[in-house]
């Protein structure tokens, strides 16, 4: 329960910071007059976690061992994202909007080592049959956060404005690096990786059975980030307000979320990984065709609150047994590399369909993009039925 507890408190405050920078932000700095142009630039505060995997071989490789591996990266990760958010906090918006944006994008780098840092340890810290448990903390963790940073501190703005706001989430940062100091790390068999050059990426790949899995990963989420892509502009052609799309999508499902996390790991232990994959994988696809719904007329906010609930219920089951067998392909001494590029290559095969998503519903319409995105998603269950081999986890 100790590790579930500190596996938690890193999750959530690692998302925090994303969750505002990339969902709150946008919609305080608009409020403020500041320009579409320079709003437009804040997506530039993803770079970090799109990139991440490029130094994940220095968070193997070099540590305090003093501290522990692992923990003397995480320290250190937290320790800058409080300064900076504090930094950030001093700021006026107008008159030094670049500066912000430096300082925002430092904040979200740090989160984003952190996070390399909190997978591996992660990987050595749970026992091979606790893995199942310790993903439904990350994905449960990943939406607290996202409620947080998203809804929550939308909220403290009107009342208590940015540097309030930004004051309140650096001492968040601080509280939640309790934990941590407490924690003592040890990796049985961890020896840190010497490479870092180029080869690091070829062991990875010519590993039996990486090709299959690689597959898998580009598949499994690519008709899920159609669906979510083209559900929030429907919303808005159905002409429901941004209060009401935030309370329905922002808080609501992803508390579903939260509940999905758990039932996923629950079941996954009895399921197994191979048949979770399956089984989460097909509920997904029915949760990408309910997207129908609403494009034949079912538009009352019931119907819209049970398509957006299940679908990030079932999305966030579908997410345990993935990052699960990801820890499983992932070994000491180059855990955090291992992990993150799987996680990189997951967000290349969702670029792809999300860049399509909106070629797609101009093609063919919503109801065609939805059908499209349910159907990739059970040729991925196809894939995981033919190619997953458990052995090779």
């Amino acid at each position: 329960m100790k590790k579930l507890g500190l596996l938690a408190s890193l999750y959530v405050v690692q998302f925090l910071p994303v969750a505002f920078f990339m969902q709150t932000l946008p919609v305080f700095l608009r409020q403020q007059g500041v320009s579409l142009e320079a709003i437009g630039l804040t997506n530039l505060l993803s770079l970090p976690w799109t990139l991440k995997v490029l130094w994940s071989p220095f968070v193997d490789r070099y540590g305090w061992t003093r501290w522990g591996h692992y923990k003397s990266w995480i320290l250190a990760m937290q320790s800058l994202l409080f300064v900076t958010l504090i930094f950030c906090a001093s700021l006026n918006i107008q008159t030094h909007f670049v500066l912000l944006i430096v300082g925002m994008l430092l904040a979200t780098s740090f989160a984003a080592t952190q996070d390399i840092a909190t997978d591996a340890l992660a990987i050595g810290l749970l026992e091979e049959s606790e893995r199942g448990w310790g993903n439904s903390i990350q994905t449960a963790g990943g939406y607290l956060g996202g409620i947080l940073g998203g809804g929550g501190l939308l909220v403290l703005l009107d009342y208590w404005g940015w540097t309030g706001s930004l004051l309140t989430m650096a001492l968040s940062a601080l509280l939640l690096l309790i934990p941590v100091l407490f924690h003592r790390e040890k990796l049985a068999g961890y020896t840190p990786n010497q490479n870092l050059s180029w080869t690091v990426f070829v062991k990875f790949f010519r590993r039996p059975g990486m090709g299959r899995w690689i597959l898998i990963l580009l598949l499994y989420m690519m008709g899920v980030t159609i669906a979510n892509t083209m559900f929030r502009p429907l919303l808005v052609d159905l002409k429901l307000s941004l209060a009401q799309i935030g309370i329905m999508n922002g808080i609501v499902a992803y508390s579903a979320g939260i509940v999905g996390a758990f039932v996923g790991g629950f079941l996954m232990k009895p399921l197994g990984r191979k048949q979770s994959l399956i089984i989460f994988g097909v509920l997904m696809a029915i949760a990408n065709a309910a997207f129908i719904l609403p494009t034949l007329g079912l538009t009352s906010l019931p119907v819209l609150y049970l398509v957006s609930i299940g679908f990030q219920f079932a999305y966030s089951m579908a997410l345990i047994p993935m990052y699960t067998v990801m820890m499983d392909k992932s070994r000491l001494g180059t855990a955090g590399f291992d992990y993150t590029l799987q996680v990189s290559i997951v967000f290349v095969g969702s670029l792809i369909a999300g860049a399509m998503s909106g070629f797609i519903a101009k093609a063919i319409g919503y109801q065609g993009a939805f059908a499209f995105s349910a159907a990739i998603a059970l040729v991925s269950v196809a894939v995981i039925v033919k190619t997953f081999d458990d052995s090779y986890a």
